[in-house]
């Protein structure tokens, strides 16, 4: 499996943990790829222990076996799960903050390899600064001179037009208390971008 990002990690775990509470069955090797070797270690410990408890203790009834403890595979799977889940929601902030600077390198190294490619070939340093914008455009990074050239597909402008037809719908069927909110909201939002600029 392919290294995941937080963001991927965190949804996979969610998925696989829903369906763990739903009662179905997760293979192990989505196991293996989802959780760290430590959180690995740490389900393989809880099951053992599990295991050395059905050895010593054989309970009667639900109660006792609340009482000791006991857990079925699933349970276990699920703390487990639940860990960490906890583990990436905490490390999130900073493992943004790295997706962000190694998006920032990435554009930074596009830029300046087809700048000097550019240069190197006796280009004019206008001409060379515009293949590099384009490197960056090609490449899907956020461009240096600010402009926004997104390539959008069919599909794409598809589901753009869609998009602004259901705001349209939903704006008709306003109250003119929540219209005149909205407006109060996109008149906010047009002042924070003149700002910007």
């Amino acid at each position: 499996m392919p290294k995941l990002d937080s963001i991927q990690l965190l949804e996979h775990l969610d998925k696989r943990l829903a369906e763990l509470e739903a009662g179905k069955e997760i293979p192990p090797k989505d196991i293996r790829a989802l959780l760290t070797p430590a959180q690995l270690q740490q389900l393989n410990a809880a099951w053992a222990y599990q295991e050395q408890l059905r050895k010593l203790h054989r309970p009667r009834t639900e109660e006792d076996k609340q009482a000791l403890g006991w857990k079925t595979k699933r349970q276990v799977r699920i703390e487990v799960f639940k860990s960490a889940v906890d583990t990436v929601w905490k490390n999130l902030p900073a493992d943004l903050n790295e997706m962000q600077r190694q998006k920032e390198i990435k554009q930074t190294r596009v830029y300046f390899d087809t700048y000097g490619a550019a240069i190197d070939a006796k280009k004019e340093p206008r001409q060379a600064r515009n293949e590099a914008l384009a490197a960056q455009t090609r490449a899907h990074l956020p461009r240096f001179d600010g402009a926004d050239y997104n390539i959008g597909t069919k599909r794409d402008k598809e589901v753009w037009k869609m998009e602004e037809e259901l705001k349209a719908r939903i704006r008709a069927n306003m109250t003119a208390q929540e219209l005149e909110q909205l407006e109060l909201l996109e008149e906010h939002e047009a002042n924070a971008r003149k700002r910007r600029k």
